[in-house]
């Protein structure tokens, strides 16, 4: 029986790629994916377990949904993704409205599965594989501008507090051949920029390439696409790949470096791998070799026996790397993970005045960097109208900054036009248009 299906995602930007696989795979088995949840029989969320708030989320939008479900003759609800494996039992037993419970690397058994739950039973798929990298399907995009490819899933880094090796498996990297394919296919129906997503992009590894030749082909395949990827692993990052990155005008000068704390004795509970001195040396390598480039980061606050000198630390290196971004959290403990056994000894009023304090600095960072550049001249490429108004367009930089300009008959999406910058803000350039860019 062919279905209307409606998918909710929540998460990262993998979460957002796989959903675009999700899409072909339904498509092929005859179900159509709808906008709207009104003309749906079928109701998934695509979800993620990074932090507690995310499983908040989903259980309150379960609540939000029961009354659909109780109205509907046939209505089917589903959770896919990251949270299916971890809190499966949870889902069967308290929220009977779900039917299907389906983990990342079972999205090709999903047909099944819908047929089992308007059978009657539950869906439910969970095990996570060695081998899976769905390198075979090719993703149902809603953009025509912007693409994301997902270059290896899982990861081997088990940091203390990480749930991603258990709801999404152990590394594995797709095809180095069908990556770079997909990158000319992309180029060829007119995609202006490309970001090639895995959990430690860095350790991506087939036969004898590893991600800096990865990039580098992918930068000679599409010479007119933008590149850009994420995330990586410090320990990882080789002077090899900074160097390809600025070899290549097209790889896109930004850099997201998680570095999660700037004290030495939390990376090491953390299982983090790497020293602050080994951060430090990777960020003057970068700023060595690209003088323009912008570099955000991933900070957690008040960690297991974090105390104010590790907290001092963080605000140090902070000054010191002066990042153009950063996501900011407090710690919250997940399941299965090593830390969980740890003792969460920070109380949650320290927590949350630490993680203003980061926010509070990391707001004056971002402003006196993007300040500086009042008055030069910067190439965006036009992805969308501003959120705000019809009459302007946003686009992002080369180094990934959020670019207002106001619209004129000229411009459409996907054009690359250059702009001076008039005004910023802590988190966006105002520009005005100067002239389109061949």
């Amino acid at each position: 029986m062919n279905m209307n299906i409606y998918i909710e995602t929540y998460g990262c930007q993998m979460n957002v790629a796989d959903t675009e696989l999700i899409k072909t795979i339904l498509n092929r088995a005859g179900h159509k994916v709808v906008e709207n949840p009104e003309d749906a029989n079928i109701f998934f969320m695509n979800t993620c377990s990074i932090r507690e708030n995310a499983e908040n989320k989903i259980i309150h939008r379960l609540d939000n949904i029961k009354p659909i479900k109780q109205k509907k003759e046939q209505f089917i609800v589903g959770i896919l993704g990251c949270m299916a494996e971890k809190v499966r039992d949870n889902f069967i037993k308290n929220y009977p409205i779900v039917d299907i419970v389906v983990g990342p690397d079972e999205y090709r058994n999903l047909p099944q599965y819908i047929d089992k739950a308007l059978q009657g039973g539950k869906g439910i798929g969970v095990k996570l594989s060695r081998v899976e990298t769905y390198d075979d399907i090719i993703p149902t995009r809603d953009n025509n501008l912007l693409a994301q490819i997902s270059i290896m899933r899982g990861c081997d880094k088990f940091c203390s507090y990480c749930v991603v090796p258990f709801t999404r498996g152990r590394e594995r990297s797709r095809n180095f051949d069908s990556i770079i394919n997909e990158i000319k296919q992309l180029a060829e129906q007119g995609y202006k920029e490309v970001t090639l997503l895995g959990q430690n992009v860095n350790s991506y590894r087939f036969e004898n390439k590893d991600f800096a030749d990865l990039l580098e082909a992918a930068a000679v395949a599409a010479p007119k696409m933008r590149i850009r990827y994420t995330t990586s692993h410090p320990i990882d990052l080789s002077d090899k790949l900074l160097e390809v990155m600025a070899k290549y005008d097209n790889i896109c000068k930004y850099l997201h470096l998680p570095v999660q704390s700037g004290s030495n004795r939390i990376l090491q509970l953390m299982n983090r791998e790497y020293t602050i001195e080994h951060y430090l040396r990777i960020i003057e390598k970068a700023k060595t070799l690209m003088p323009d480039i912008a570099i955000s980061t991933d900070i957690i606050a008040g960690f297991c026996t974090e105390t104010d000198e590790d907290h001092l630390a963080t605000l140090n290196l902070m000054n010191a790397v002066k990042y153009d971004g950063a996501y900011m959290f407090k710690y919250s403990p997940r399941e299965n993970t090593k830390a969980y056994k740890m003792v969460d000894d920070v109380p949650d009023i320290i927590k949350t005045r630490r993680l203003q304090e980061i926010i509070d600095l990391q707001q004056k960072h971002s402003l006196e960097n993007n300040q500086k550049l009042v008055g030069q001249k910067q190439i965006i490429l036009v992805e969308d109208f501003s959120k705000k108004s019809n009459n302007y367009v946003i686009g992002r930089t080369d180094n990934n900054k959020s670019t207002i300009v106001e619209l004129n008959g000229n411009i459409k999406f996907g054009d690359l036009i250059e702009v001076e910058i008039e005004k910023v803000t802590s988190a966006t350039l105002f520009g005005k248009y100067l002239k389109h860019v061949e």
